[in-house]
């Protein structure tokens, strides 16, 4: 809310205002349940978009047609979604198709490039399968897996399946039709409206696509002509 502020209206306003001012009006209530958190950050960083790519699977439940596999490509730089498919299985050519969406979508399979992405995954049985094994090697990606056990190695995308989980299950899908349109939705809002912490308050698009520092920079001019104002205004008041 603070940023939208700041964006649209031109003046600033932090965090910790807007925190307060609701707080003193009983708009913010203490979470329900504790949910898991992923790290502040990777130990070992990217540099570039498309450089690490993490994929796995989430179950979403349609009524009365029963379980639906959501399988996502999430850019672990930018934590843009790259591609999604729903699928009726967990196998190895669901994972190689949506691998193809995001090819598709990044413009990948158009370009040559020097190094394509590395892929992180579980060590689920799709993801270790042979046939997954040699398309990467077709495909001249690289492929490393998360520790047994540890899902935060995949931090992110298990976070972000969480999080859409917590917002499509809370209706009822009739059909398969309904739910894909919910998941279209929710990727297109976190894709390009809704700003991450651990991207300096930005939206995902905006790191993937290059906007981020010029994003940043207009935010901190905006912030010093802000706080002149204020000065201003109060060595008028105080005269």
């Amino acid at each position: 809310m603070a940023l939208r502020f700041t964006d649209e209206q031109r003046y600033f306003v932090s965090e910790a205002s807007v925190y307060r001012l609701l707080k003193a009006r009983d708009l913010i209530t203490s979470p329900a349940c504790i949910v898991v958190k992923a790290a502040d950050e990777f130990a070992d960083k990217t540099a570039t978009p498309n450089q690490l790519w993490q994929a796995d699977f989430a179950c979403l439940k349609v009524t009365g047609w029963g379980w639906y596999d959501l399988s996502t490509v999430l850019d672990g730089f930018s934590c843009f979604v790259v591609a999604w498919k729903l699928c009726a299985t967990m196998q190895a050519s669901d994972v190689m198709e949506t691998l193809d969406l995001a090819l598709s979508a990044s413009g990948l399979d158009q370009v040559k490039v020097r190094h394509r992405p590395r892929l992180l995954s579980d060590n689920g049985a799709s993801c270790i399968a042979g046939d997954l094994a040699e398309w990467l090697e077709d495909q001249g990606m690289t492929h490393i897996r998360g520790a047994p056990r540890h899902p935060q190695t995949q931090g992110r995308i298990e976070r972000w399946h969480q999080t859409l989980k917590n917002r499509i299950l809370l209706g009822h899908n009739s059909l398969p039709g309904a739910l894909e349109e919910q998941v279209a939705a929710f990727v297109e809002h976190c894709n390009h409206a809704r700003p991450h912490e651990s991207l300096g308050n930005l939206t995902p698009a905006d790191v993937c696509f290059g906007r981020g520092e010029a994003i940043l920079a207009e935010r901190e001019r905006i912030k010093r002509k802000t706080l002149t104002r204020r000065r201003l205004q109060h060595h008028t008041a105080t005269a």
